[in-house]
């Protein structure tokens, strides 16, 4: 599908360079989605039909990241699908994270008995050791826009044996992304993926799937009829992470997620780092790669927000979000108001 075609599915009021927090549904996902909750409302159907959402859904992320559906598990944020991870190495394991990463993927490190080092993210790869057990980082960082080295960290992962595990939350969507070099990756989906919040996908490679304990294990996991009784028959495939999911978040992520594969991430990228390139340059700063871009510029936020730019505020610098309905009108707006 063309972009130019793509873009009237989505009707963002102008000015929204905040994807980054969080994204515009397009216009199916969003029909589906009342249709759903006026059916839930009179009563007219059962929530088999809204579950059929979530399989779809999952196929489609599968497809996204390039991976087989039976190894993708379905959830409602990162920090869940991560938590079974970070409870199941043993106690005093050591675990390399950035330091600034955003804390969904910090956070289920530190709860557990672990040492936790962190490190800034150009240092990553050669933190990595033979003492190195698991090393956890984000293929795009959430205050920066910085995008990951992450040829290198896996390779370093690789040599020393460490358990790699990626938040991709700030990049599939609009950065191309092949799920299989890592050993976990998991998104929250209600960013550049566009879906509802309460969506979120993790993809366990199947040379690690047995080593992490699914410390959620419930009904949806299970294999065949497991409503009631023992014994533990949990599905084989990345299925057994799966947790009983929010059905309408679902019902809007399946038509999302499939209208962006029909387009094509590889379009998405293009505009999206087209439109970032275009700011950086209407403010004298260099090209980049990232279709996040941060301004640390007194009243910066305040002079955007008076010219109906809605962006976010992330360690004391403004982030913009480019994403596919971004507008160069958008873009020459934001550049206006910080000159």
């Amino acid at each position: 599908m063309d972009l130019d075609e793509a873009v009237r599915l989505w009707e963002p009021e102008p000015g929204w360079l905040n994807s980054a927090s969080h994204g515009i549904p397009p216009k199916p996902a969003f029909d589906a989605l009342q249709d759903a909750l006026a059916e839930w409302r009179h009563g007219v159907t059962g929530w088999a039909k809204w579950d059929r959402s979530t399989d779809r859904a999952r196929a489609a992320f599968a497809r996204l990241v390039g991976v087989p559906a039976e190894d993708v598990a379905v959830g409602a944020s990162a920090s869940q699908l991560l938590a079974p991870v970070a409870a199941s190495l043993p106690q005093g394991s050591r675990v390399v994270v950035p330091d600034i990463e955003q804390t969904s993927n910090l956070f289920p490190w530190l709860v557990q008995d672990l040492d936790v080092r962190t490190v800034p993210p150009a240092d990553l790869p050669g933190a990595i050791d033979a003492d190195t057990d698991a090393v956890a980082f984000s293929l795009v960082q959430s205050a920066t826009g910085e995008v990951a080295a992450a040829d290198e960290v896996v390779a370093a992962a690789r040599a020393h044996g460490a358990l790699v595990v990626a938040d991709a939350t700030q990049a599939v969507g609009w950065l191309p992304v092949d799920a299989a070099p890592f050993d976990v990756l998991v998104v929250s989906a209600y960013k550049w993926l566009m879906c509802p919040r309460g969506t979120a996908f993790g993809y366990f490679s199947p040379d690690v799937r047995d080593r992490v304990r699914p410390v959620n294990a419930n009904w949806y996991a299970g294999e065949g009829d497991a409503s009631y009784g023992p014994p533990l028959r949990l599905a084989k495939d990345s299925r057994r992470f799966d947790i009983a999911v929010p059905w309408f978040s679902y019902v809007a992520a399946a038509p999302t997620l499939e209208l962006l594969l029909d387009i094509g991430i590889g379009q998405v990228h293009e505009h999206d780092v087209r439109m970032a390139d275009h700011f950086r340059a209407g403010l004298g700063m260099p090209p980049g790669d990232s279709a996040i871009v941060t301004v640390a510029r007194p009243g910066a936020a305040e002079r955007l927000e008076a010219a109906g730019i809605r962006a976010s505020v992330r360690k004391g610098a403004v982030r913009l979000a480019f994403h596919l309905y971004t507008t160069e009108s958008d873009v020459d707006t934001a550049i206006a108001a910080l000159l």
